[in-house]
């Protein structure tokens, strides 16, 4: 029967491809229609009226009366819509947050979810991914077992019980069609479980009894469930649990460092890596050929594009580009108009583009310093409170710092950061302070937090004290001086840092 039903779904997913393929060929008309579209749910809300968006024509008229918005500008109206006000950012109300962490100001960040951001933006996305892995192996039975998937956990929010957030993969769980839920595994109510522990245990022992043929999930996590599958069924890889699965979507975070612990999970060369861009604001991208480092550009799923060169990012006023005018091989800012009332927004990820003919981008970075290696989305305001908090605590003081992470090594190795801290005033204990400084980030920072959860994916925090002068000596070398050049505090790579630990 569920192969009978994978023949039906391939035969659906034919037909969405044509669709695909008409905005890879009429990708500005596409645009230019959804553009429409959403200035016209843009008149029923309160933030397009008081922004004059009645008076918007064109994409040029859009630029001059809708401002570019960060997280921050747009928290006042978002905190409005989470106590249950309608017709704020989009028309009527919205009940579903995605949480996440990245914010200049808070702990934790909420984007709103839509109904029509979740049925034709998350869920398409994730359809297109099937749509394009169909359509490159057409031989692929995704559909006729089950398929893995990793969700995270929902709450309440207590000022109004009505609205409800969470990660955008336990939205999506929770939202998900009933025609759907056969196919994934494990059962929601345990996909669901707030306790990480609870969580891994139970799909361990529900998951190794099935035939899985596809697996999404970000790889930190799905290097802690693979561990503890093999350490449960005695297997040495993941092959021999599931001798037919195909397929691992991953997005998020560069997969680089983790593909070698992949290959000894599954060692095979016939296999599928697919790269997804998909954030709590909107599906993006994916990687629509499977040999190529870049992903699709969709045009349909309720995103209007514009992009910001980087080049001119910090400027006062940056001025923002539309699809039409962007080239290959510039660096940009992103800039989205989202299905849930996320106006000229930023989601803080800067792309380049390797195709316009179709649009075609890789993710380049953040437009601030960060770390996300793990998933962990570490911002340079989320480590400066940190050290401030430790620094209060053990009486240290600090001129410089700089940041970047452990990468995974062998069968049982673990991530996490290292610090090279250069101390005025040297705290009384050095470890004592590493552990007080990994505290106060986890308590700044909810992803953090959820990757050192019983240091099930991340290690505690290596610091390192480095003699003074260090990192002056350090720039004056680099030919970085004067008051315009600054430490690079944050960094996704080792380079800037092992550069300074070998001065010492």
């Amino acid at each position: 029967m569920r192969r009978v039903f994978n023949k039906f779904i391939s035969l659906y997913l034919e037909r969405r491809y044509k669709q695909i393929e008409y905005f890879m060929l009429h990708p500005i008309k596409v645009q230019e229609r959804l553009f429409r579209v959403l200035i016209d749910q843009g008149l029923e809300t309160s933030y397009g009226r008081s922004h004059g968006i009645d008076r918007v024509q064109d994409q040029s008229d859009y630029a001059k009366m809708i401002p570019l918005a960060t997280y921050d500008q747009l928290k006042p109206h978002i905190d409005r819509m989470m106590h249950g006000e309608a017709d704020v950012l989009w028309p009527g109300k919205i009940n579903w947050f995605s949480k996440s962490s990245g914010t200049t100001s808070d702990k934790s960040k909420f984007i709103p979810v839509s109904q029509t951001n979740l049925k034709n933006g998350h869920f398409k996305g994730s359809w297109d991914v099937v749509t394009l892995l169909y359509h490159n192996k057409p031989e692929s039975q995704i559909f006729a077992e089950k398929n893995l998937v990793m969700g995270g956990a929902l709450s309440k929010f207590t000022a109004h019980p009505e609205t409800t957030y969470g990660d955008i993969s336990a939205i999506m769980l929770e939202n998900m069609p009933a025609i759907g839920r056969p196919f994934y595994t494990p059962d929601f109510e345990t996909a669901l479980l707030p306790n990480w522990d609870e969580k891994i245990e139970r799909m361990v022992k529900i998951c190794t009894k099935e035939n899985i043929t596809m697996f999404g999930g970000v790889p930190t996590w799905t290097i802690v469930l693979f561990r503890k599958i093999l350490e449960y069924t005695g297997k040495s890889n993941i092959l021999e649990v599931w001798p037919n699965v195909q397929t691992y979507v991953h997005g998020g975070v560069a997969f680089g460092p983790y593909r070698e612990q992949f290959k000894k999970f599954i060692p095979t060369d016939d296999f599928n890596y697919v790269e997804v861009y998909n954030a709590s604001e909107g599906y993006f991208a994916i990687q629509d050929d499977l040999g190529v480092n870049d992903m699709l550009l969709l045009l349909d799923n309720g995103n209007y594009y514009e992009f910001i060169p980087m080049s001119n990012f910090n400027d006062d006023n940056p001025k923002a580009i539309s699809l039409s005018d962007v080239k290959t091989g510039i660096n940009y800012a992103l800039v989205v108009t989202t299905t849930s009332g996320l106006w000229r927004y930023q989601p803080g990820d800067t792309i380049i583009f390797t195709s316009t003919d179709p649009y075609k981008i890789r993710i380049t970075g953040r437009t601030k310093h960060f770390i996300n290696v793990f998933g962990e989305e570490i911002m340079v305001s989320n480590t400066d409170k940190a050290l401030m908090l430790a620094c209060q605590e053990s009486g240290a003081t600090v001129a410089d710092y700089m940041v970047a992470p452990v990468f995974i090594e062998g069968d049982e190795g673990k991530g996490g950061h290292e610090w090279a801290i250069e101390f005025v005033q040297n705290p009384p204990d050095l470890e004592v302070f590493a552990k007080r400084l990994d505290l106060h980030l986890q308590s700044v920072n909810s992803d953090y937090e959820a990757k050192r959860y019983k240091d099930m994916a991340l290690l505690q925090i290596k610091v390192n004290a480095v003699p003074s002068g260090t990192f002056q000596k350090w720039m004056r070398q680099r030919g970085k001086v004067g008051g315009q050049n600054k430490v690079p505090r944050l960094s996704n790579e080792r380079k800037y840092l092992e550069q300074i630990l070998t001065m010492t």
